[in-house]
């Protein structure tokens, strides 16, 4: 991993919510700052229930409605090869970054942690699961992400700097 890419994997249970929607509004913001070419993104479940599908149906319509577009993304779950190509392995909650952290490679030298740690300002720690919800855990969902995608990005500039 020793290319000048940072790689950055978000994490949540069936990557049909949570994670998707971090992935589509961090690429987003690493597309406007024009660090597509040193900033790869993606996303995945720990869970295998959904793989192939794509985003839950509300979290594509709350982020069209911020800009945001899921409809390319598609589901998979966390694998082995993940710990060997991604910097930084961020849970969106406390469940999944258990198992992240069960499963890793005793020489993974990756950041594993919660997303919502660059968003020290948010009031929750976990990005909470929407899916049995109403619409408005879509929106909270991508307040939250985009919250935390600022302090990522500040982050990785500082780490690159160093």
């Amino acid at each position: 991993m020793n290319d000048g890419l940072t790689r950055v994997l978000f994490v949540c249970l069936g990557n049909i919510c949570r994670s998707p929607t971090a992935d589509a509004v961090f690429r987003q913001r690493v597309q406007e700052r024009g660090l597509a070419a040193r900033i790869r993104v993606d996303s995945c479940g720990t869970a295998e229930w959904h793989v192939g599908k794509p985003p839950d149906p509300r979290s594509v319509a709350a982020a069209r409605e911020r800009g945001y577009d899921l409809s390319p993304l598609r589901a998979r779950q966390l694998c082995w090869e993940d710990y060997f190509e991604f910097d930084y392995l961020l849970a969106m909650d406390a469940s999944n970054l258990d198992v992240l952290r069960r499963e890793a490679p005793l020489d993974y030298a990756g950041h594993i942690g919660l997303l919502l740690d660059f968003a020290p300002e948010a009031p929750e720690r976990e990005v909470p699961d929407p899916y049995y919800g109403d619409g408005g855990g879509f929106v909270r969902v991508l307040e939250l992400v985009e919250a935390a995608s600022e302090g990522l990005l500040a982050e990785i500039a500082h780490r690159d700097r160093s």
